[in-house]
């Protein structure tokens, strides 16, 4: 019934494939509309939205920086560039903070 779609995706122009599975699970949830974004940058719009809009930072799928967490100590990578003097926070010190909120 469903074959898989190549799409391009509106944030980052690549293309993408809507699986045959997709498309059915969309239909069960009655979802009339297939995606507008790549699995990355569905990823990246979920994470800046949960983050807020005071938060959002530029994020860059193709960069990674290095940083010393202001938590642990833990040397580690990021997709983002830090700010200043902005603390950061490696992922398990992070999502420790949110589950705190």
């Amino acid at each position: 019934m469903y074959q898989d779609k190549t799409l391009k995706c509106k944030d980052c122009g690549k293309d993408f494939v809507w699986t045959a599975g997709e498309q059915e699970f969309f239909a069960k949830k009655g979802f009339d509309k297939p995606p507008i974004r790549c699995a990355d940058c569905r990823k990246k719009k979920k994470t800046q939205h949960q983050q807020g809009p005071q938060q959002q930072v530029q994020t860059s799928s193709d960069s990674t920086f290095e940083i010393t967490c202001s938590a642990c100590g833990k040397k580690t990578e990021v997709n983002f560039k830090p700010r200043g003097a902005q603390d950061v926070l490696c992922a398990d010190c992070f999502q420790a903070k949110m589950k705190k909120v």
